[in-house]
């Protein structure tokens, strides 16, 4: 592997030489593609023989691994050690790549494919804080098509967190891949060492300005653990196409210095499709509503999007609502409909005390479990909730997502610094009765490729100062409830920033397709495609929806054999939908049909082609 570094006079030729070579006067297009010289790159890498851009020359048995790429001193990792674990935890937290599961087989590809990265920060206008940014340029890459995927990562995960989405799709095809954390992402600062991640992942100094990810204003003598989605002021999710929109014009710089005899990458001369899952899947639809015509095509996978018209709810009004009422609510159904881990009869003690504690606040009614239940699920499927999302929200109660999620949100839709959050949390690593201690520097140095961007997990925690029994997180989820519910400045601050992410409509004339399951638990189609979708055609937008039978949120739990058995994995879907724009620009196909797709699980042995339809 080589690194190359380019001091500012190289990038301000180049920037010069791009714009010299356009002649006459510059479309929109162009124009955009000329203030997208202003993000030069800052780290160049190369990846050949026994490293690549797709899996770091791990393969696909290396990414089945049960544990992770070793550090030779675990205090100290190398920038191509964090690297490479960071694709490794990357892939395996969004794709089944279980030896049953069909991936590389039936669907998808972790081919070698040899290349060169180009990395950066960017910053949006106003920001106070960057984004990462990545652009993957295959040795492969075929100047005849110019193709770049730009895919803003899942969930809050690192710059590489949609590797396994569209480098998987699409740097086997010679397409270059441009990333984007969307603000979020794994860049942890160690409050009580002072350290946080620089460009390549080692660690620096906390006050290192620009030459870290994430650097955030925190008051003397702070403790514990700062991140980027919860701490960086920003209310990351109202930029979210913007983020892409900026990662895409980083790729057509980068393309411009891999390339220079194929320069200048423009906007009009190099198609740009948009892709992404869950939080990337919402990402790629607000890019979609951007001004201007540099977009070519955007495939959205169970996108949590928000519309304010045809049922539409943002996630924080839905995840609270879960973490308060679902845990109880789940009493309710029969004990052999629900694929939990950990296993029912370790959970349903806690369930129980979450019916009576609800009961004893007047937010369910009943004088017993079983009538208490019944409420809760009523209250639930009053509000839209279908028991196929039930089912699968099991997952979310029994990893504690709903909280984990409600907590980050809060603070960021309210651009909270640390310190501040309205209901009093924080985050740190902790002791086994849940207090706080300081970060081991082992801990710290794999935050940043392990870490999925939102505690807990990758040991840190959330710190909850409302902590009381009988029912220890329900004050705390109560008032995180209230900022949605209630009154007082801060819940107009939360609501001002949840606000900020309704989406708009896409540009007329674009084609999106939408791939969502139908048994999400997490991000309910009910509450986010579906009304997108129905207010995207009532404008006449060119938007298709494909609805997957037993398709649920995540492909990478499908591993455990309860969920395998009973749903289908989505990334077929969303590399299908792939397939069909691809053929569509290159004028080989059609638009795709809206379609409710049969899809089905793999039962007891390995999935089979039959389970997995394409429309």
């Amino acid at each position: 592997m080589n690194i190359h570094t380019f001091p500012v006079m190289r990038a301000a030729g180049a920037l010069m030489l791009g714009l010299l070579a356009a002649c006459g006067t510059p479309s929109p297009r162009q124009q955009a593609t000329a203030e997208a010289r202003m993000i030069s790159p800052q780290r160049i890498t190369e990846y050949r023989g026994s490293d690549d851009l797709l899996t770091a020359g791990l393969g696909i048995d290396g990414l089945r691994a049960m544990t992770p790429p070793a550090f030779a001193d675990a205090e100290h990792p190398t920038a191509a050690e964090l690297r490479r674990r960071a694709i490794w935890s990357n892939w395996r937290g969004i794709a089944d790549l279980s030896p049953t599961g069909g991936y590389g087989q039936l669907y998808g590809s972790t081919a070698s494919v040899p290349g060169r990265e180009y990395a950066a920060f960017a910053r949006l206008p106003g920001a106070k804080q960057p984004h990462r940014v990545l652009v993957q340029v295959p040795d492969a890459f075929d100047t005849g098509k110019r193709c770049v995927l730009v895919a803003p990562a899942s969930g809050s995960r690192g710059v590489y967190g949609a590797i396994a989405v569209a480098g998987a799709w699409g740097l086997p095809k010679g397409c270059a891949v441009a990333y984007t954390d969307k603000g979020a992402g794994s860049d942890y600062v160690d409050l009580d060492s002072g350290q946080g991640a620089r460009l390549d992942g080692t660690l620096a100094a906390a006050d290192a300005g620009d030459e870290l990810g994430f650097a955030p204003d925190a008051p003397a003598g702070a403790s514990g653990v700062a991140f980027k989605h919860a701490h960086s002021q920003d209310n990351p999710e109202a930029d979210w196409g913007r983020h892409v929109k900026q990662a895409a014009e980083f790729a057509l710089a980068a393309l411009d210095e891999a390339l220079p005899q194929a320069a200048p990458f423009t906007f009009d001369n190099t198609r740009i499709v948009a892709v992404g899952i869950s939080n990337g899947g919402g990402a790629v639809l607000r890019a979609a509503e951007l001004d201007g015509d540099w977009l070519d095509a955007v495939v959205a996978g169970e996108p949590n999007i928000y519309v304010d018209s045809h049922g539409g709810r943002p996630l924080y009004d839905f995840s609270t609502e879960a973490a308060l009422l679902m845990p109880c609510a789940l009493l309710h159904l029969p004990a052999d409909s629900l694929p939990q881990p950990p296993l029912r009869a370790q959970v349903e003690p806690l369930w129980q005390a979450r019916c009576a504690a609800l009961q004893a606040a007047g937010l369910v009614q009943g004088a017993d479990v079983a009538a208490q239940a019944r409420s809760a699920y009523e209250q639930l499927h009053d509000r839209g909730w279908a028991d196929e999302t039930l089912h699968t929200g099991v997952l979310s109660v029994g990893f504690d997502l709903w909280r984990a999620v409600a907590v980050t949100y809060a603070s960021a839709y309210g651009r909270y610094g640390v310190g501040e959050h309205p209901c009093g949390y924080a985050f740190s690593a902790q002791n086994p009765d849940f207090s706080p201690r300081a970060a081991t520097a082992a801990e710290r140095a794999a935050w940043w490729p392990d870490a999925a961007g939102i505690p807990p997990g990758n040991g840190v925690g959330i710190v909850d100062t409302r902590l009381a029994p009988p029912d220890f997180t329900l004050p705390g989820l109560q008032c995180l409830r209230d900022l949605y519910v209630g009154q007082g400045e801060a819940a107009d601050r939360v609501r001002e920033g949840i606000a900020a992410t309704r989406a708009g409509m896409p540009r007329k004339g674009l084609p999106v397709v939408v791939v969502h399951g139908t048994d999400d638990g997490l991000v309910p189609p009910a509450f986010t495609s579906a009304p997108y979708v129905a207010a995207a055609q009532a404008a006449g937008r060119d938007v298709r929806y494909w609805q997957v039978r037993n398709g649920e949120h995540f492909d990478a739990f499908l591993a455990l054999p309860a969920y395998g058995a009973r749903y289908a994995p989505m990334l077929p879907y969303v590399y299908a939908g792939l397939d069909q724009v691809d053929a569509l620009l290159n004028g080989t196909g059609d638009m795709p049909a809206d379609a409710v797709i049969p899809a089905r699980g793999r039962g007891a042995g390995a999935v089979e082609a039959a389970q997995l339809p394409v429309p």
